[in-house]
């Protein structure tokens, strides 16, 4: 794909302030803010519920340049997590009922220590996701062996597909990704990944290619699921719909559209209290590249790190602290509360 990340264009959205700025104009558009509706809830603020979840960012450095991503990320991309940075998380998880961690990126393989950072995380006996794009595993011969190393780990493999055509695929994450995408899935399926009775997860991930929110994610699971197994013989555990929030590449798609009013109205309107009780930001902690603690993935992109007197750096790391914060919200937040709900685990409703 020919498309520039926006840092690399030098485009006036590729900085959090100027992001903030477009989503903080509420009035303009004829929208609450989501502080009211969270009020309106009888909710004070936003607080945490737990922490079961480290979701960490190891680097935004990816081979593919996705039209929606709000990582801005791509092969131009050079932050990268060093070892120190990861043996603080590492430090961090001991004696804490941390259950699961979350590696995402860009394209988290990419670091040059993933290995050695699943390597760790294995031995303390957490729960590990990959969220792994499946054209990685085709990039490089030194990817080849990915589903073998996933395997060992006993990886959860969370990988993204927007459409079980190559049309719609390739038009999300750019020429020849799909075919990519089935080649990988099927080598994930000769080591037992998404087969019955292996205990090898393999879920992946539906985001809508336009300005609209998903449609129902078991009607989508199914349909998915027979159309890869009748058109390519593949098999997985569950997809997860996710709604795309209006940050970074996908905020400067709906602007260039014209529609980010329409879509952030529809946002608004079908806000869900229940949604809002669930959103994934009460149980999880997301850790940037440098190290930089954030209430979600898409307050790290918006650089929004946690405060009200938490520390915001894994090497401060204080538990209690952390549990007791205020969640940091603006209007993106209205993406993750609309209809059932969306989380990086899809639906929460």
């Amino acid at each position: 794909m020919s498309l520039a990340t926006l840092k690399r264009a030098k485009h006036w959205l590729s900085t959090p302030e100027e992001q903030i700025k477009i989503l903080s104009k509420n009035e303009e558009i004829n929208i609450p803010s989501f502080e009211s509706k969270i009020q309106d809830m009888g909710m004070k603020n936003l607080k945490p519920v737990g922490i079961d979840i480290f979701q960490v960012n190891v680097g935004k450095m990816c081979n593919q340049v996705c039209k929606h991503c709000h990582v801005d990320a791509g092969p131009d991309r050079k932050e990268i997590m060093t070892r120190d940075t990861m043996q603080q998380i590492l430090d961090a998880m001991d004696g804490m009922p941390v259950k699961t961690v979350d590696l995402t990126g860009g394209a988290p393989e990419m670091n040059p220590d993933f290995r050695w950072f699943v390597e760790e995380l294995s031995k303390k006996g957490a729960e590990i996701i990959v969220r792994c794009n499946l054209t990685i595993i085709l990039a490089n011969p030194k990817y080849h062996d990915l589903p073998e190393f996933f395997k060992k780990h006993n990886v959860n493999v969370v990988s993204s597909l927007p459409s079980f055509t190559a049309r719609r695929t390739d038009a999300q994450r750019g020429g020849g990704v799909f075919n990519k995408s089935i080649e990988a899935l099927k080598m994930l399926n000769a080591v037992g990944y998404g087969k019955e009775g292996t205990g090898l997860q393999l879920d992946l991930v539906y985001n809508p290619s336009g300005a609209y929110l998903p449609d129902d994610q078991s009607i989508l699971e199914s349909e998915f699921k027979g159309r890869l197994k009748d058109g390519f013989d593949i098999d997985f555990n569950n997809l997860y719909s996710i709604t795309n929030l209006p940050v970074s590449r996908f905020l400067d798609y709906l602007l260039n559209s014209g529609n980010y009013e329409d879509y952030m109205s529809e946002l608004a309107n079908a806000f869900n209290p229940i949604a809002a009780e669930g959103v994934m930001c009460r149980n999880m902690v997301s850790i940037g590249w440098d190290g930089y603690l954030y209430d979600c993935d898409f307050n790290q992109m918006l650089d929004l790190k946690l405060n009200h007197g938490a520390p915001n750096h894994i090497k401060d790391f204080d538990w209690q602290k952390v549990l007791n914060r205020e969640i940091i919200i603006n209007q993106h937040c209205f993406g993750c509360t609309a209809g059932a709900g969306s989380s990086c685990g899809g639906a929460t409703t």
